[in-house]
């Protein structure tokens, strides 16, 4: 599913113009992504939790050579879905 599925589906559902729609999908989206951005938690009830994590630095390694590299500290975006979903997936 994208993002334009997303709109169509709410225009069909709602009512709702699809710039109107759009817009609404856009506006949620800026919204997580601004609170990621942050280092915010971003919790949806019945969907899941998007968390930034921090990565220390570690050792990799060159596939092709075997020469050791170190891996720079980053931040990243990790997904844990809820228990409704979970169980949601299972039953399909």
């Amino acid at each position: 599913m994208t993002k334009v599925d997303i709109v169509k589906e709410i225009h069909k559902r709602n009512g709702l113009s699809r710039a109107e729609s759009a817009d609404m999908v856009e506006l949620v989206i800026e919204t997580i992504k601004a609170a990621l951005a942050e280092g915010k938690t971003v919790k949806i009830a019945g969907l899941g939790t998007f968390l930034v994590r921090k990565k220390g630095e570690r050792k990799g390694r060159n596939i092709k050579t075997g020469e050791e590299i170190p891996i720079a500290p980053r931040r990243v975006v990790t997904f844990k879905a809820s228990q409704q979903l979970k169980a949601m997936v299972e039953k399909v």
